[in-house]
C-alpha cells in the first residue's frame, strides 16, 4: 500500500543566498470556487456555522449557499454509509435532519448603526438558517455609517427564505441590486419597510412584485427614486395589500396610487399619503375604491383643493372609515368637512391637525353629520372659537366620549352669543392643551356641559384659578379619575383640596407638576385619596413634610412618584421613601438638588425593584 508523507518544512536558500522556509499546504490558497463547493457538501447546520467563524471570507462564502445548493443526502449517505440511523420505520435519517429544523421564520433581528454592516448580516444568515429561520429583519443605518450593501442583502436572501418582514431605514448603499435579491430569495415577504434609501428606484418595486405576490403591508418613506411605475408593478402582482403609506416621494402621483387602490379594493384597509403630488382626481379615487379603508391619514397635499374633499365625502365609498387624520391640507374648508361627516358615517376618531380655512361653521355642521363620533382632536385650528366648540358638543352625536384642543389661539372666554346650554352626557375625557384664551369662565360652562368627566386634562392653562376649577369640579357627577393639571401656574392648594375631597374614591392619576401647592396638598391627599396610584408633583413647593404625611398614610399606595425639580426636598425625606418603596415602581428624583448622592445611592440599594431616575 502506498503511503504518503508530506514533506516536512525546511530551510531553502536562494539565489542571493537568503534563506526561506518552506510554508505548509493551506486551504487558503484554493479559490472562492473551490471553497464553495467544499461548504456545499457539509451536513448540518452546526458545520456551516463553525466553518462560518473561522474568518470572514468563509463566513461570506458560507452564507451565500442556498438551501437547494447544498448537497443531496442521499449522495452523503452513499458516500458515508456508516454514518446512517435508521427511525422506528426503517427509514434512513441523515445527521442534516436531525440538524436542521424547518425554516418558519421564528426569530427577529435589529441591527443599528455601527451594527449594521455586511458581516454582520452574513453571520445572522448562517446562524438562524437551521434554528427555525429569519422571520424579521429591521436594519437601521445613519448618515455617517452605511456599511450594508447587496453583498449583506444577498446573503439574507439565499439563507433566509423565511422572511417575512423586512424593513431598511436611512441605507443609501442600499439600491435596486439588494432589493433584487431580496425578491429573488424571500418569496414569503409581508411587510416591506423603506425609509430614507435614495438609490432604490422603481426596478426594486418591480422585482418585489414579481417575487413577492404575498406582500401586504406597504411603507415606502423620503425615496426620491421611487414613482409611479414601481406602484403599478405592485398593483398588477400584489392584489392582498392591506396597508400603505407613502411619505416624500416626489415622483408618486396620481396614478401609481390610484392603480394600488383600485386592485386592493376589498382588501387594503389603512392609507396613508404624506407630502405627494396627488390631486383632487386622487381623491375621487379614495372615495370611490376606498370601500375596505378603515384608517385614513392625509397629510400636507397642497395640490389639493376644497373640491377634491368634497368629491371623497359625497362619493360614498369611505362606510367603513373609522379613524381619519387630516393634517397641513390647506384645501379642506367648511364645505369639505361637512361632505366628510356625510359620506363616512361610521366614523369614530377624527384628528385635524393645521387647517387654517376651517372655521366655526364647518366644525358645527360636521358634528351634526357624524353620528358615529367618539373621539375628536383639534391642533393648531385657530378659526375655531369658544362658540364653534360649545355649539359641537350641544350637536354632537351620543357616542362622543373624547374631545382634545391643543393650541388653538382662537379658543378664549366670551360673555355673549352662547346657545342654551344642554349637557353632553356621553363625553368621559376632556383635553384642553395650550389654548391661551381658556381660563375660569370657559371651564365652568365645559362643566355645566359635560357632567360625566372622569379623564381632564388642562396644561399649559395660565387663565385657570381656583374659582373656575372648583366649578368644574362640582359638576363632575361620575367621579374623576385621571386628572393632569401640568404648567396651570395659577392653580394652588385651595383648588387640589377641593379635588382630593369631592373625588376620593375615584382619583388614581394626579399630576401637578409646576402647579403653586405646598404641603398642604400632600396632607389632603394623603389623607383622602384611597386609590391613588400615580402622583406627579414636580417643580412645587413641597418639603420633607409633605413626602414623610405621604409615607405614614396608610391608606395610599402609590406606585409612580415624581419631585422632579423639588428643591426643599432633602436627605431628611430618605426614611419616608424607604417606607413609600413598599409599594413604589418607580420614583423620579432628578433636579432634587437638595438630595445627596449617598443618599439616592443608598436608596437605588434599598428599593432595588423600584426604578429610580436621579
Amino acid at each position: 500500500m502506498d503511503v504518503y508523507f508530506p514533506l516536512s518544512k525546511r530551510s531553502r536558500t536562494s539565489a542571493s543566498g537568503e534563506k526561506f522556509e518552506q510554508k505548509k499546504p493551506s486551504i487558503e490558497v484554493l479559490p472562492d470556487e473551490c471553497l464553495f463547493e467544499i461548504f456545499r457538501w457539509l451536513r448540518g447546520g452546526r458545520e456551516r456555522s463553525s466553518c462560518a467563524c473561522v474568518s470572514k471570507r468563509w463566513l461570506i462564502l458560507v452564507s451565500n449557499i442556498c438551501n437547494y445548493e447544498i448537497r443531496d443526502n442521499n449522495i452523503i449517505h452513499a458516500l458515508n454509509p456508516k454514518d446512517e440511523s435508521t427511525n422506528k420505520k426503517g427509514g434512513i435519517v441523515s445527521e442534516v435532519e436531525h440538524n436542521d429544523v424547518d425554516s418558519d421564520g421564528y426569530f427577529t433581528r435589529n441591527l443599528e448603526g455601527k451594527k449594521a454592516t455586511d458581516g454582520g448580516l452574513a453571520a445572522i444568515a448562517v446562524g438562524t438558517a437551521s434554528r427555525g429561520g429569519l422571520g424579521k429583519l429591521f436594519i437601521r443605518g445613519s448618515n455617517s455609517w452605511n456599511r450594508v450593501t447587496t453583498v449583506g442583502l444577498r446573503a439574507i436572501s439565499r439563507g433566509c427564505p423565511s422572511l417575512r418582514v423586512l424593513s431598511l431605514w436611512n441605507l443609501s448603499s442600499i439600491g435596486d441590486e439588494g432589493l433584487c435579491e431580496i425578491a429573488n430569495g424571500c418569496h414569503r415577504l409581508v411587510t416591506l419597510d423603506l425609509c430614507h434609501c435614495p438609490a432604490v428606484t422603481d426596478k426594486s418595486l418591480l422585482a418585489i412584485a414579481k417575487g413577492c405576490p404575498k406582500l401586504n403591508d406597504l411603507t415606502i418613506e423620503s425615496c426620491a427614486n421611487v414613482g409611479n411605475e414601481g406602484l403599478l408593478a405592485l398593483a398588477c402582482c400584489c392584489p392582498n395589500l392591506k396597508s400603505v403609506s407613502i411619505k416624500n416621494c416626489p415622483l408618486v402621483g396620481d396614478q401609481g396610487v390610484a392603480s394600488l387602490l383600485s386592485s386592493a379594493s376589498y382588501s387594503l384597509t389603512k392609507l396613508k399619503l404624506q407630502a405627494l403630488n396627488i390631486t383632487d382626481e386622487m381623491f375621487s379615487v379614495i372615495g370611490h375604491y376606498g370601500k375596505s379603508v378603515t384608517d385614513l391619514s392625509l397629510t400636507s397635499l397642497p395640490n389639493v383643493s376644497d373640491k377634491g374633499f368634497w368629491i371623497m365625502g359625497n362619493s360614498q365609498g369611505l362606510e367603513k372609515l373609522k379613524s381619519f387624520t387630516i393634517a397641513s391640507c390647506l384645501g379642506l374648508t367648511d364645505r369639505g368637512l361637512e361632505a366628510v361627516g356625510k359620506g363616512c358615517v361610521n366614523l369614530k376618531q377624527f384628528y385635524i391637525f393645521k387647517c387654517d380655512l376651517l372655521s366655526d361653521k364647518g366644525l358645527v355642521s360636521f358634528a351634526k353629520v357624524a353620528g358615529s363620533l367618539e373621539s375628536l382632536q383639534l391642533e393648531d385650528c385657530h378659526r375655531i372659537t369658544q362658540i364653534g366648540l360649545f355649539c359641537s358638543l350641544l350637536n354632537c352625536s351620543a357616542k362622543l366620549k373624547v374631545i382634545s384642543l391643543v393650541n388653538c389661539l382662537g379658543v378664549m372666554d366670551l360673555t355673549t352669543g352662547l346657545p342654551p346650554l344642554s349637557p353632553c352626557e356621553s363625553l368621559q375625557s376632556l383635553s384642553i392643551r395650550n389654548c391661551p384664551g381658556f381660563s375660569d369662565s370657559s371651564l365652568a360652562v365645559m362643566g355645566k356641559l359635560c357632567p360625566q368627566l372622569q379623564h381632564v386634562e388642562l396644561r399649559g392653562l395660565h387663565g385657570i384659578t381656583d374659582a373656575g376649577f372648583l366649578q368644574l369640579l362640582k359638576s363632575c357627577n361620575a367621579g374623576l379619575v385621571k386628572v393632569n393639571l401640568k404648567d396651570c401656574v395659577n392653580l394652588s392648594d385651595k383648588g387640589v383640596c377641593r379635588l382630593t375631597n369631592l373625588h376620593r374614591w375615584t382619583l388614581e392619576t394626579l399630576n401637578l407638576d409646576g402647579c403653586k401647592i405646598s404641603d398642604a396638598s400632600l396632607f389632603a391627599i394623603a389623607e383622602n385619596c384611597l386609590l391613588l396610584g400615580d402622583l406627579d408633583v414636580s417643580k412645587c413647593a413641597i418639603t420633607d413634610s409633605g413626602i414623610a404625611a405621604l409615607a405614614h398614610s396608610d391608606l395610599i399606595n402609590v406606585q409612580i412618584l415624581s419631585v422632579s425639580g423639588c428643591s426643599m426636598v432633602s436627605d431628611k425625606s430618605l426614611p419616608s421613601l424607604r417606607n413609600l418603596g413598599k409599594t413604589l415602581l418607580g420614583l423620579n428624583l432628578q433636579q432634587c438638588k437638595a438630595i445627596s448622592r449617598s443618599a439616592i445611592d443608598l436608596l437605588v440599594q434599598q428599593l432595588w425593584r423600584c426604578n429610580i431616575l436621579f
